[in-house]
């Protein structure tokens, strides 16, 4: 600021304008200024050559402050950061556990990056246990190899309480029981939410009973502990200290009740910790989304503290998927329906925006618990906020269910600097068994890719290609090689489907240009369904061991495409 003010004459405003371009590191803006700088603009910008300073030192000047718009330091700073970064490779190395460990106290107030840290440690084989009032520290603590849930990081619950708790259970040994744990911190930092806080995270399961027991027994045990003490007079004895027995231990009674259904008990877990430790609802697809997603949550948080800058861009085309947490719908000025989507993964959670036209074609889909997947573009604020702007959604199930393409084409267009590094990148990333195809537009020349650098053909590959290659410089081609249907006459207007193993899908579709999916059954085996062909449905699949049927007969047993003719 003081450069372009005492060279320039730039004011106090105008100077905190190329701060802020220079810190968000706004190049088109520099770029602007550096000719006011120079020449000055009218009155309000004398410029360094009316203020006497040579042309080629205020261009010198100029072009050092740009570099540092682009992320430049000086030779002190970098040799400092140079040291930071490799004491920190060290320890990651060395001691990777503790390192994680540390790395997730830092952050133990964003529920979001400790997420995204966990991880990162079941990449490294490093396991997460749950919290313990037994084992546990203020602090994420290392145990036995593993980390070991921080205490202070379950809502509710102080420092100071998990300071008087690691205190009391290192004077006087470990806690025996919930009675006897709130015998034992009776009178202290510790409140009624607190102690619910330990039995849905799950500091309590070392005792050996349900969260469900602890829970329907935790108030009468404080409130007959509040009572005792309010009876107990100065100077009368205890029942128990008239016995001089040390060694009694006081156990809980425990209702005879069941424990809570496992994603009930997961819900509990994510309100006390903010995350999921013992498990996660998205589990079972976390091998289909993996494969089929662009980005996760991670992408759409701030790359630093206090940064204004989120790990992705604005207008960044993404595919993004995991389970609805939450749905909130609302009224634009023309009275059309919209959608705010809070989409929960791996990672953490990101608001999905759905707009009207979308939300018409969606809305059936936007329910809480759905598995989605959703094809959008970041949308990026001023402040830093991530968010997803939909331009589609499909159930995960159903997009699953789709059509394997029987080809990958990807055309080179003329005079384009072709970057075969990066299309081989990707195209290794998403091995599989779909062939791809590769049009030279200058030579007209028709390649076919090595069986190394065949694909799955998923969406996430078509979406990074089209990022590198351009919209219309990669297809999917369907056919070649794909099973002919069935033909039933056009007096057919039921099919009779008979499972005969579990598992058995029938999907409605509509045959055009496109093949769209309006819906899928699931059958377990001996189970029978009528399907029904509408207008809008032209064609069945059927996806498993099965009998088919019309009022003709049966028409195939097994896995079956049937068309209308």
């Amino acid at each position: 600021m003081q450069i372009v003010r005492d060279l320039a004459g730039y004011s106090l405003g105008r100077s905190d304008l190329v701060r802020r371009a220079m810190s968000k590191k706004k190049a088109s803006v520099m770029a602007e200024e550096r000719e006011k700088f120079i020449h000055g603009d009218g009155d309000e910008v004398p410029g360094c050559v009316k203020n006497g300073i040579p042309i080629e030192a205020a261009e010198k000047i100029f072009d050092e402050m740009t570099d540092f718009a682009k992320y430049a330091f000086n030779k002190s700073h970098a040799a400092c950061y140079a040291v930071v970064g490799y004491q920190t490779a060290w320890l990651k190395a060395h001691y990777p556990v503790e390192f994680m460990a540390a790395l997730m106290t830092s952050v133990m107030d964003n529920a979001a990056k400790v997420s995204g840290y966990i991880e990162e440690c079941k990449k490294m084989g490093i396991q997460l246990l749950p919290p313990d009032i037994n084992e546990g520290y203020r602090q994420f603590s290392v145990s036995d190899g593993k980390i070991r849930f921080a205490l202070a990081a379950i809502k509710n619950i102080g420092k100071g309480a998990v300071d008087a708790l690691v205190a009391e259970r290192e004077k006087n040994g470990k806690f025996t029981s919930l009675t006897d744990f709130c015998n034992r911190m009776e009178g202290g930092e510790w409140s009624v939410r607190g102690i619910e806080g330990l039995i849905k995270g799950g500091a309590l399961d070392s005792f050996g009973g349900f969260r469900s027991q602890y829970m329907a027994i935790y108030k009468e045990i404080l409130a007959g502990i509040g009572h005792a003490r309010k009876n107990n007079i100065e100077g009368q004895l205890n029942l128990f200290d008239m016995g001089g027995d040390e060694s009694f231990q006081q156990t809980d009674e425990l209702p005879s009740i069941r424990e809570f259904p496992p994603k009930e008990k997961l819900a509990m877990e994510k309100e006390a910790l903010g995350i999921y430790v013992s498990g996660h609802p998205l589990a079972e697809y976390e091998e289909q989304l993996r494969r089929k997603i662009s980005n996760t949550s991670m992408d759409f948080l701030p790359d630093e503290e206090g940064s204004h800058h989120t790990q992705i861009e604005d207008s960044t085309k993404v595919i993004v998927g995991g389970m609805i947490a939450g749905v909130s719908v609302k009224y634009t000025r023309n009275n059309d329906k919209m959608a705010f989507i809070t989409l929960e993964d791996f990672q953490g959670s990101m608001e999905i925006v759905v707009f009207p036209k979308v939300y018409e074609k969606c809305a059936p889909l936007l329910q809480e618990d759905a598995v989605l997947l959703i094809h959008g573009r970041a949308s990026v604020s001023a402040d830093g906020e991530g968010k997803v702007i939909a331009a589609d959604i499909k159930n995960l199930e159903q997009n699953e269910a789709a059509e394997i393409p029987s080809s990958v084409w990807l055309k080179l267009a003329a005079g384009q600097s072709v970057p075969f590094g990066q299309i081989t990148a990707i195209l290794r990333k998403y091995h599989g068994d779909v062939p791809v195809y590769i049009y030279d537009e200058k030579t007209r020349q028709k390649m076919k890719a090595d069986r190394i650098n065949w694909v799955t053909g998923e969406d996430a590959l078509c979406e990074e290609l089209r990022q590198l290659l351009g919209e219309k410089n990669v297809a999917l081609k369907y056919g070649g090689g794909k099973r002919m249907a069935e033909k039933i006459g056009a007096d057919t207007s039921y099919i009779c489907v008979k499972a005969l193993e579990k598992g058995v899908n029938i999907i409605g579709v509509t045959r055009g240009e496109v093949t769209k999916i309006h819906h899928t059954e699931k059958l377990d085996q001996g189970e029978v369904l009528i399907a029904q062909f509408t207008e809008n449905t032209s064609a069945m699949k059927i996806r498993g061991k099965a009998e088919v049927y019309t009022q003709f007969g049966m028409i195939r047993a097994g896995e079956v495409d049937i068309e209308k003719k």
